[in-house]
């Protein structure tokens, strides 16, 4: 059993900042502690079990998060050997916290958008043939293991090798993405800030609207156009066609890890996104 004193958080923590404190904070998942100091100074010590989400948040940090412009927290240490990081703690709510049809929450989201324009701004690149063939495979892969288990019925997979096929030949503009981007992953008070990036990588710029389009907007759309209003434009038509294409993703990954996890909301969400796609 690990305890405080052998708790990588815990050693990284001290060898940082000094003596710290644990504060209890039912919100966290089990490897994440909310840490402070003697001087008051809080912090989030998070130790990742895979060591590639761990290069990616430290490469998200290290790399990318300047692109925020202060809306995420800092990096202050790393410890490769154990995967751990020790992040500065930003004050406020979770924006999933906010009350449902509030002005904050639709503040919220047109603050996420502003933020979200600033990293795809500072990161943009090119169309690029190659992300639109892996993104495909990627689609292609996640087909294949929900037909192993049963997970597609009737016409779905042909619809959905079809989007694979159109995802392989359409070009994308990439830019650097959260690719976890909802409300669960800001942190709203006085502003609004960005957490958790081991997703982040360079990907299509309009996959990081994916998490929204079908999890948040299509109940709210006031809350789409608070966020592009945000972000400084709508998706043209073209773009709104492969935000639609990334819903197949969505679709697929839902079905398979509900089935993985026996998590039937989840499930549901998969089976609700792919009855949209056409």
């Amino acid at each position: 059993m690990i305890t405080a004193d052998d708790d990588p958080r815990i050693q990284l923590a001290r060898r940082t900042v000094g003596a710290v404190t644990t504060i209890a904070d039912a919100s966290l998942p089990p490897h994440v502690l909310h840490l402070a100091d003697n001087r008051g100074d809080t912090y989030f010590a998070k130790q990742h079990g895979r060591s590639a989400r761990y290069a990616q948040e430290v490469r998200a940090y290290t790399a990318w998060a300047h692109h925020l412009h202060g809306h995420s927290p800092e990096l202050v240490a790393r410890h490769d050997s154990t995967r751990t990081l020790l992040l500065t703690a930003v004050q406020g709510r979770r924006g999933q916290c906010l009350p449902p049809g509030s002005r904050e929450e639709e503040q919220a989201h047109h603050d996420a958008g502003l933020v979200l324009q600033s990293l795809h701004r500072g990161t943009a690149g090119r169309s690029v043939g190659a992300l639109g063939i892996e993104l495909a495979s990627r689609l292609q892969t996640w087909i294949a293991k929900a037909e192993r288990v049963g997970l597609l019925s009737g016409t779905e997979p042909r619809l959905l090798a079809r989007i694979a096929d159109e995802l392989a030949a359409a070009p994308m503009d990439s830019a650097v993405c959260h690719l976890d981007y909802q409300p669960q992953n800001w942190i709203t008070g006085s502003g609004l800030w960005v957490i958790d990036m081991e997703h982040m990588r360079r990907d299509a710029r309009v996959r990081d609207f994916a998490r929204l389009e079908f999890r948040r907007w299509q109940a709210a759309p006031h809350l789409r156009d608070a966020f592009f209003h945000g972000y400084g434009a709508h998706p043209t038509a073209t773009e709104q066609r492969l935000l639609e294409q990334f819903g197949a993703i969505e679709a697929v990954t839902a079905l398979v890890r509900g089935h993985e996890k026996d998590d039937p909301a989840l499930a549901a969400h998969g089976r609700t996104v792919l009855s949209r796609l056409s």
